[in-house]
């Protein structure tokens, strides 16, 4: 756990909100919810849900110090040679986020899309190469432990999303669901606050944009198949590897790779665009499956297919490096090595057009087993092109009953 430094000079970037640091301050300005226990076992089932037979996983015990707190807590030194896989896990909490507004907004060049919306800060899904854990430092937390069990919650984001359309200054334009956190995450399930977002997507039939890597969106079936008929919808169901025993360590409350493929067949069978992500391709863990993986999303229905290199913003450095030490200590080497030379000699290079894919022979190897790969899967790269042609601006009490 970080320490209480107060900082008064920094804003949250969504509310606008001071952000003060330390828990007892931000959850002045966000409502705690009552704690509510993490599932009890690693998502093994088909529709992405928890086997109840199996221990729950943490993607990391690791709580590197904020970059922007002056004091952080350390363990004290007799109590490190405690396994920490034997420590009790922390119960997940619910936080609820009272931002005033839902979308987000981004010029980067490297993405596919400017504005995007998530219903979730933090992600229970744990895994551990996740680019977006350094955002809660931004909330005075540690993007370890902290970013898979604190997590924030939306709550009104169906309501001000149907405000924001409505709004006659909004230009209809693919929104990408989401740009950061996972929209599927174990919680969806039951909050179910992405299927109502979709619903206002259908409502008024502007173009959204969905990647996960959770099987639960194939539930949402019947209102994807209402934004397909309008050419409104793409989902990209993200693949990281296709052996069960490291996704459970790489990514452990994530859909399993079988679930996720079921649901690439699903979506597929009911004619709505469904691609695979590869992503993230770790040189010298994963990359050599990238033609099995497009292959069997082929097999599935899948009709397109991208890829992103890893990336280690800030410390997702040292997240990583103690995940290589934990799990596979004998290729720690080899992969941070193979990192770097993607990296110009670094562990990250945050420059914009060689962030999500690297340089040098390596990265170009990298780029010619998936053109490859998708060549003879029979599959284009990229996504799918969708349309705002069908978009329809709707007064409250105008919308139709979905």
């Amino acid at each position: 756990m970080q320490g209480s430094a107060v900082h008064t000079d920094r804003r949250n970037p969504e509310s606008g909100l001071p952000v003060e640091w330390g828990e007892s301050a931000f959850i002045s300005v966000h409502q705690r919810l009552n704690p509510v226990p993490p599932p009890m076992s690693d998502p093994t089932s088909q529709d992405g849900g928890m086997d109840p037979n199996r221990k729950a996983h943490r993607g990391t015990p690791l709580q590197p110090a904020n970059r922007f707190d002056a004091l952080h807590r350390e363990r004290e030194p007799d109590l490190e040679d405690l396994d920490p896989a034997e420590e009790p896990l922390p119960r997940t909490e619910f936080l609820a986020d009272t931002t005033q507004s839902v979308l987000t907004y981004n010029d980067s060049p490297d993405l596919g899309f400017d504005v995007g919306l998530n219903p979730y800060r933090g992600c229970e899904h744990g895994c551990i190469y996740c680019y977006a854990r350094p955002y809660h430092e931004f909330l005075g937390w540690s993007s370890g432990l902290d970013f898979e069990t604190r997590i924030l919650v939306k709550h009104d984001a169906p309501e001000r999303l149907r405000q924001e359309f409505a709004n006659p200054r909004w230009k209809p334009q693919v929104v990408a669901l989401s740009g950061v956190t996972d929209c599927y995450q174990p919680v969806e399930r039951r909050l179910r606050l992405t299927r109502r977002c979709l619903e206002v997507f259908a409502e008024f039939r502007n173009p959204v944009g969905i990647i996960t890597k959770n099987a639960l969106v194939a539930r949402d079936v019947d209102v994807l198949s209402e934004l397909a008929r309008f050419r409104a919808v793409k989902v990209a169901i993200s693949i990281t590897t296709l052996d069960p025993e490291l996704r459970a360590v790489l990514e452990p409350r994530t859909s399993p790779p079988l679930a996720r493929l079921a649901a690439i067949r699903r979506l597929a069978a009911a004619g709505i665009p469904v691609g695979v992500m590869v992503a993230p391709v770790i040189p010298g863990l994963n990359d050599h499956e990238i033609p099995a993986i497009v292959a069997a999303a082929a097999e599935a229905g899948a009709s397109y297919a991208m890829k992103t290199v890893l990336r280690l913003p800030h410390s997702v450095v040292t997240l990583f490096e103690d995940w290589l030490q934990r799990h596979v200590p004998d290729r720690r080497e080899k992969v941070l090595q193979q990192i770097r030379s993607l990296r110009g000699g670094e562990l990250n290079d945050a420059r914009f057009g060689s962030r999500m894919r690297g340089e040098g022979p390596l990265a170009e190897q990298i780029s010619q087993l998936f053109a490859i790969a998708c060549r003879r899967a029979g599959i284009q790269k990229g996504g799918a092109e969708l349309s705002t042609e069908a978009f329809r601006r709707i007064q409250h009490g105008q919308g139709e009953l979905f």
